[in-house]
């Protein structure tokens, strides 16, 4: 498995120590960056953008959104269009509750799934209503929060347990690189598995 691997030689230890991070980190109570409200706001558009995984308790997609921006630790780049990553999620997060109240009279976290994923639809179309729209391009910043909720998604351990990565295996790189062809401490193919 994923996480037995961890254990051997075959992983570095940065990226050992790295993974063993994400697996140990307990799930955010209390938000670092976001107040309250906030940070509700955004646990229920992680919640739609990301479905359950099976075989996963929930991953703490929202908390990992709110320590990478209370420790400043963003991808190094945005787009001219947009704030920094702090004032763009907090002027999003306005503008979601925002689109959300002119929609359906009341903020995302209080609406029906089908009615998050409206508004959600809205904001991605980039035809969003609310005032925070005005200063901040609404494609944009789902875009951004999309990218920022699968990489917290697919970054932990248990993510990759459930597809059977292996990528973080590299100390000795990768020499079965043709097609079909697998690494010997590379998880086999499930028989009978279509997925």
């Amino acid at each position: 498995t994923v996480l037995a691997l961890l254990k051997t030689a075959s992983v570095t230890v940065p990226t050992r120590r790295a993974l063993q991070a994400r697996l140990a980190q307990p799930a955010t109570v209390v938000p670092r960056f976001f107040d309250g409200p906030s940070f509700a706001t955004l646990t229920a558009i992680c919640d739609r953008l990301i479905p359950p995984i099976e075989g996963i308790a929930k991953l703490d997609i929202a908390g990992t959104i709110d320590r990478s921006l209370a420790e400043g630790m963003g991808d190094g780049w945005r787009y001219d269009a947009m704030p920094t990553d702090g004032v763009a999620y907090q002027q999003g997060l306005q503008g979601m509750d925002q689109s959300a109240c002119a929609l359906f009279g009341t903020p995302f976290g209080q609406l029906e799934p089908a009615q998050q994923d409206s508004v959600l639809r809205t904001v991605q179309e980039g035809h969003a209503p609310g005032s925070a729209w005005e200063a901040l391009p609404a494609d944009r910043f789902f875009e951004e929060l999309l990218a920022a909720a699968v990489q917290a998604c697919y970054s932990h351990p248990l993510t990759q347990e459930s597809i059977g990565y292996v990528g973080m295996a590299d100390a000795s790189g990768w020499q079965a690189i043709g097609l079909n062809q697998l690494e010997p401490r590379e998880p086999k193919p499930i028989k009978g598995s279509h997925d």
